[in-house]
C-alpha cells in the first residue's frame, strides 16, 4: 500500500513538473518571438518558411488548406462552443459547461487583445483574399489549439478506453497543427504568428486548468452537476 502511494505521488510530481516546464517554455518562446519579429522586425525565418511552402504548393494543396483553415475560424469555433455548452448542460455537466464558456470567452478576448497590442501587419500577397486585421499571434492557431484542448479535456474525463483517448487526443492535436500550417500556406500569417498562437494557447490551457482546480473544488462541481 505504501509503495502504491509513493508511486502515485511520484507520478503526480512528474506530471506537475512537465506541465510547469511546458508553461515556462511556452511563455519564453512567445516572449522571444514578440521581441524578435515584432519589436526587432526580424523576418528571415518567416521568409524561409514561405519559400519552402511556395516550392511545394499546388492547387490541390491550396484547396485542402482552405478547408482546414475553416475549422479554426470564428465561423466554426463559436458555433461549436455553443453546441458543446448546450450538450454539456443537457447532460447535466453544468460545471463543464460553465468552464467551457469561460475558456471560450476569455481566450477570444485574449487573442483580440494581443493582436491590438502588437499591431503586426499580415503578410503581403495572400493566396485567397486580403485580410485587414492584425497578424500576431495567429487567432486560428490560438483558438483551434484551445478548442481542441477543451475537447481532449472532456474526452479524458469520459469513460472511453485509454487507447481511444490517446487516439482522439493525437488526432485533435494534429488537426490544430494543420490548421496553423494552413494559415502559413495561404499566406494569411507568418510562421512566427502561428508559433506564437500555439504558445499562447498552451499557456492559457494550463492556466485555465490550474485556475479551475483552485476555484471549482470537487464538492462544488458535484452540486452544479446534480
Amino acid at each position: 500500500m505504501k509503495r502504491l502511494i509513493r508511486e502515485i505521488i511520484t507520478e503526480v510530481e512528474i506530471k506537475t513538473l512537465v506541465v510547469s516546464l511546458l508553461f515556462i517554455i511556452s511563455l519564453f518562446v512567445f516572449g522571444f518571438l514578440a521581441r524578435e519579429v515584432v519589436s526587432e522586425d526580424e523576418n528571415s525565418f518567416d521568409n524561409n518558411v514561405f519559400a519552402f511552402f511556395k516550392m511545394h504548393t499546388t492547387g490541390g494543396l491550396i484547396h485542402v488548406m482552405r478547408v482546414l483553415t475553416f475549422f479554426g475560424s470564428t465561423y466554426f469555433v463559436i458555433p461549436a462552443y455553443i453546441i458543446l455548452i448546450i450538450v454539456l448542460s443537457f447532460l447535466h455537466r453544468r460545471s463543464d459547461a460553465i468552464n467551457v464558456a469561460i475558456v471560450a470567452v476569455s481566450s477570444t478576448l485574449l487573442m483580440l487583445g494581443l493582436k491590438e497590442f502588437f499591431h503586426r501587419h499580415r503578410p503581403e500577397l495572400p493566396l485567397v483574399k486580403t485580410l485587414t486585421n492584425f497578424s500576431f499571434p495567429s487567432g486560428h492557431a490560438l483558438c483551434s489549439f484551445i478548442f481542441c484542448s477543451v475537447i481532449i479535456y472532456l474526452v479524458d474525463k469520459g469513460k472511453l478506453d485509454l487507447k481511444w483517448k490517446w487516439i482522439f487526443s493525437i488526432l485533435l492535436v494534429l488537426l490544430s497543427i494543420f490548421i496553423g500550417i494552413s494559415r502559413i500556406v495561404l499566406r494569411y500569417h507568418y510562421a512566427t504568428d502561428v508559433l506564437a498562437g500555439f504558445c499562447v494557447g498552451l499557456v492559457w490551457v494550463i492556466f485555465s486548468l490550474w485556475l479551475e482546480s483552485k476555484l471549482t473544488p470537487r464538492r462544488v462541481e458535484l452540486q452544479l452537476d446534480a
